[in-house]
């Protein structure tokens, strides 16, 4: 990862448009799976007898599912190609997807979600590699911060789009719908080119040479406490706006502030890369996210939500590509497993943030859930920056 800036940074592989374009696809679709229960949990509590908590075991299943199968399936993507990893891995999910519509109760929800997340999971770890393998180090941030856009893009229709069309049409419906999708991008992929592949280490090598590598742990430290403090916790906007007498369809649109966040500060990100520093960026990044926090921490209202997300968005946008593409660079001779690592600790971050503040949620007492969230969203905004820095020194540009 260089904090520096470089000459011809415009260089893109061939083709790289399109298959960026595709890679969008499939990582907008990811997250909208991933992401469009959340503004349903009430609706699924109240059709199937459950709490909220025992609903949100389900978004928290699927978290925890889309983090511990990332090293299976970087294990694969080394061994049959990065481009048949997703295909199969969506049209399974599309499977288990559509299965997960018919669910008669919480646990077969939680089961089916759980097969359905860990399907999804491949998705992103494989759009990381495909473009740590294709793009040039010093416009690479620059894609993913266009990956970056096209999750947050699905996340903004998710929370949105799923409590208007589960207001109207119910929550199966939606999960039918990002199903389906699933199952057409499988067949669509088909034209995505895959790139050369390496002979592969052994798993336990590759496993052991990446965790040899302190500051690959450093990284995985780093985001595993973003996937707390902010997939975690967001599952629980949506509910606390409902929980103010707001519909699904207002509380959705609330929460699809964050995507709209990550959507409209991405095209900030873009032409500062190689011109601001990586640690820079990553300030910036914490400044917002404990921004983001810091506003409904002092008091839940629609406009707060909405006011918290779009800051979260753009802390996303700036610290998570930038701790992204130090993934990608960090153990380039096995950047597959280190993707798949980072990938898997983002989530497993999500799941045990999402649980443990499923009691507080479970209470309703969200405004405490906030005040925690920032007080961790401080500690990671202070210890991210100079850890870029001291990094960013130690390595020569590429």
């Amino acid at each position: 990862m260089s904090s520096g800036t470089s000459a011809g940074a415009t260089v893109e592989p061939p083709g790289g448009r399109g298959a960026l374009r595709l890679l969008q696809a499939a990582v907008a679709t990811s997250s909208l799976d991933r992401f469009a229960i959340s503004p349903l949990l009430l609706a699924i509590g109240t059709e199937l007898g459950a709490s909220l908590a025992e609903s949100a075991a389900a978004a928290s299943a699927y978290f925890l599912a889309y983090g511990l199968l990332q090293p299976v399936w970087g294990m694969l993507g080394d061994r049959i190609g990065l481009v048949r990893v997703m295909r199969i891995a969506l049209v399974v999910a599309g499977i288990a997807g559509v299965a997960s519509a018919f669910a008669p109760s919480v646990l077969v929800l939680a089961l089916l979600r759980t097969v359905t997340g860990g399907c999804f999971g491949a998705v992103n770890p494989a759009g990381l590699v495909y473009v740590g393998d294709t793009w040039p180090q010093t416009v690479r941030q620059r894609a993913l911060v266009d990956l970056a856009a096209a999750t947050s893009f699905g996340v903004a229709v998710a929370t949105a789009g799923a409590g208007a069309l589960g207001d109207r049409a119910g929550w199966r419906v939606v999960l039918a719908v990002t199903a389906l999708l699933a199952l057409v991008l499988g067949v669509v992929l088909r034209r995505l080119p895959e790139p050369p592949r390496k002979v592969p280490s052994r798993p336990l090598q590759a496993l052991g040479t990446v965790l040899r590598e302190r500051w690959a742990l450093v990284v995985l430290v780093l985001v595993f406490a973003e996937g707390a403090v902010v997939i975690g916790v967001l599952t629980y906007v949506a509910p606390a706006i409902e929980s103010l007498g707001f519909s699904p369809t207002v509380s959705g649109i609330a929460a699809a502030g964050y995507g709209v966040g990550v959507v409209l500060f991405s095209r900030s990100v873009r032409p500062l890369v190689g011109r601001m520093s990586t640690a820079a960026l990553a300030t910036v990044g914490g400044v917002l996210l404990v921004a983001g926090w810091g506003v409904p921490a002092i008091t839940v209202t629609l406009p707060t939500a909405v006011a918290g997300g779009l800051l979260l968005g753009g802390a996303w946008a700036f610290l998570h590509s930038t701790l992204q593409n130090w993934a990608t660079s960090v153990v380039p001779q096995e950047r597959a497993t280190t993707i798949a690592l980072f990938a898997a600790t983002l989530f497993l971050g999500s799941a045990a943030g999402t649980a443990v503040a499923g009691p507080a949620a479970d209470a309703r007492d969200f405004p405490a859930l906030f005040r925690v969230a920032l007080v961790a969203a401080a500690v990671l905004a202070v210890a991210a920056p100079p850890l870029v820095a001291r990094y960013a020194r130690r390595t020569p540009p590429a």
